[in-house]
């Protein structure tokens, strides 16, 4: 699965409580940003997710749905939105990873994580695509918010 812009993304996920998400039913009322963590236990995913939830207002005004995707099974991931109090949608993978099938990789020897983001426009096509091995990288804030500015219909 390809993450360049211009392309689209499918993903089989269900949020941490077990419902199905398909990306498709934000098509034509909700942009989208899926974030990608490296992991439940990575500080600077957790940082990042925690920026996320602060411009929560910001993304509601500008019509985007914010996801977050964990590589960690359905049980962990909804200890850790309940403990944190996440107000988005967090995802795993029906089967293996939604890492794995968006294309995020394991570096580093298979020991790394890919994490990152990309924004998804109300027709599904991706307009933003920010991939990365290192996690302190994986969220930048004024990149995003060019991203949605430049959204059709913004």
């Amino acid at each position: 699965m390809s993450l360049e812009v211009g392309s689209t993304l499918h993903l089989d996920v269900r949020e941490a409580d077990g419902t199905p998400l398909d990306l498709e039913s934000y098509r034509g009322t909700d942009n989208v940003f899926v974030y990608f963590m490296r992991a439940l236990s990575c500080a600077q995913c957790n940082s990042a997710v925690r920026t996320l939830a602060s411009q929560k207002a910001e993304f509601d005004a500008a019509h985007v749905q914010v996801v977050v995707a964990v590589p960690e099974d359905a049980a962990a991931a909804k200890v850790w939105k309940a403990k944190r109090d996440i107000p988005f949608p967090v995802v795993v993978g029906t089967e293996g990873t939604p890492h794995a099938e968006a294309g995020l990789l394991k570096k580093a020897f298979g020991a790394i994580q890919q994490s990152g983001g990309i924004l998804l426009d109300t027709d599904g096509i991706v307009r933003y695509s920010h991939v990365t091995t290192n996690p302190g990288a994986s969220y930048n804030r004024a990149d995003l918010a060019a991203a949605i500015a430049a959204l059709p219909g913004s």
